[in-house]
């Protein structure tokens, strides 16, 4: 029995002797693969917001100064899929949903879960000799016991703080995770939560400057996403208290979109709602004063790292992008609050880029796509990605306004709304399998109130859509792009 016991002992000595001679030759591989960066790579920062309407870029001068009037805004950046976490699997991935996979905020579509982690921006960046780090709200899910815990760390991140599952949206009372250890912030006024992730991103851009390996920053404030422990409350988001009341007693836009009166060309789901009462409009104006007053501590934050950049010598090598997950529609086509929907307020979102290749002052209607984000950082920076990206660099829209560029909108995940479509300089278009599609003339009808997929003046339009549609529906890399008309 003795000598069985001492063999067995023998046995896992070696195999522990054999583990730990693997886990150093993985070790090494991986530290020869990270290669030192590409001479005159630039810094990344990224700023992103949640659930943010174009509209409610009002409240952000300083971004639009600093930005804006520094680079290029696009007036027509498009979320491939307006939803949070397809969203930013999208910009981890700069693919389309139907090829990262990721399709829902939750199980069993989407979540976490669903993402290739080892096959991401930040690890390709990482590799590339950059130093990483994230601040804020990640993917749904991010925290949960299912999905590595609230102290786990995805891969590629040098630094980490990132808010776990149950603290991404209450603005007091959370805790984050700092480079896996658990920290809890309290209910004082410091620890309102923009402002500690605005300290956060700031602190990191302090020590990481003057380097000589590049950094990359992504911010991910869950701002203006309403706050789930604020239900019924008077301002839900929770502005910081230095900002409560600056909006005070505004209401909402009143565009001709907003509580349509004829929707009888719009699908089921819009073609039940009712028209919007005296306490829905109420309770919309409400959402939309806590909005604005809640983006004045993310304008803050942005006028903060183009300050702490610019005090550290790295504001003219840094490639700076501030953007949304998605749009938010608040009344529009009588949808009281949400996304995920072909319509403008939902898929466009504010996107402000200054830095390297980008001219001063410039603005531009020529479409761009969310998978354009991590292709144009790709293609700066010299990371290489595992597989082809279905994007391109947000400067070619740049040229020449001839170029037609046709935006893939898919959404996967909505029982009440399942489509994919398109979104080009002139037309929105969507196909569904179970009910109406929409076409919509944007040059004619910039609003979408009245659709003319049915409508035979229009059967050209409808066709060259479809077929565009057609070739864009699984596309992947290169084919995702080349056929654009010119």
């Amino acid at each position: 029995m003795a000598r069985h016991r001492k063999a067995a002992l023998l046995i896992l000595a070696c195999a522990l002797l054999a583990l730990a001679a693997c886990s150093r030759e993985r070790g090494s591989e991986e530290r020869e693969a990270s290669q030192p960066a590409r001479p005159g790579a630039p810094n990344v920062v990224v700023v992103m917001t949640d659930d943010q309407a174009l509209d409610t870029m009002r409240a952000m001068p300083r971004t639009r100064r600093l930005l804006g009037r520094h680079g290029v805004t696009f007036e027509t950046a498009v979320v491939s899929f307006p939803l949070c976490c397809p969203s930013r699997a999208t910009f981890l991935t700069g693919r389309y949903a139907h090829n990262h996979g990721v399709k829902d905020n939750h199980h069993p579509e989407g979540g976490i879960g669903k993402l290739d982690q080892e096959d991401t921006l930040p690890v390709w960046l990482e590799r590339a000799g950059y130093r990483t780090a994230f601040v804020g709200k990640y993917l749904n899910g991010y925290g949960k016991p299912e999905h590595g815990g609230p102290e786990f760390v995805p891969p590629g991140w040098s630094e980490w703080y990132g808010l776990t599952a149950e603290s991404k949206r209450d603005v007091y009372d959370y805790e984050i995770n700092e480079n896996g250890e658990l920290r809890r912030y309290g209910g004082s006024e410091e620890d309102f939560k923009t402002d500690v992730l605005a300290r956060l991103a700031r602190d990191f851009v302090r020590r990481a400057s003057g380097e000589e390996e590049p950094f990359f920053l992504w911010v991910a404030t869950p701002a203006p996403h309403a706050d789930r422990a604020l239900e019924g409350a008077e301002r839900n988001p929770e502005p910081a208290p230095r900002h409560r009341g600056r909006f005070e007693g505004l209401r909402a836009p009143r565009g001709p979109a907003f509580d349509e009166a004829d929707v009888s060309d719009k699908p089921a789901f819009v073609r039940e709602l009712p028209r919007l009462g005296r306490k829905a409009q109420a309770k919309i104006d409400r959402a939309w004063v806590s909005q604005l007053e809640s983006l004045l501590a993310v304008d803050e934050l942005v006028a903060d790292l183009v300050r702490e950049l610019r005090r550290r010598g790295e504001l003219r090598r840094t490639l700076f992008i501030f953007t949304s997950d998605n749009g938010y529609l608040r009344g529009q086509h009588r949808i009281d609050r949400g996304k995920s929907k072909l319509y403008d307020e939902s898929i466009l979102v504010p996107l402000l880029v200054r830095g390297p290749r980008f001219p001063a002052g410039v603005r531009t209607r020529n479409p761009v796509v969310n998978v354009d984000l991590a292709a144009t950082i790709v293609r700066l920076s010299g990371a290489q990605p595992d597989a082809p990206l279905d994007g391109v660099p947000l400067w070619r829209a740049l040229r020449p306004e001839g170029r037609e560029r046709a935006a893939l909108v898919e959404v996967f995940a909505r029982k009440a709304d399942r489509f994919q479509g398109l979104r080009t300089r002139r037309y929105a278009y969507a196909e569904r399998d179970h009910d109406v599609g929409e076409l919509y003339d944007l040059r004619r009808d910039p609003h979408q109130l009245r659709s003319r997929f049915e409508d035979p003046a229009y059967a050209r339009a409808r066709a060259q859509l479809s077929r565009r549609l057609a070739q864009l529906r699984d596309c992947a890399g290169a084919a995702c792009w080349r056929t654009d008309a010119k």
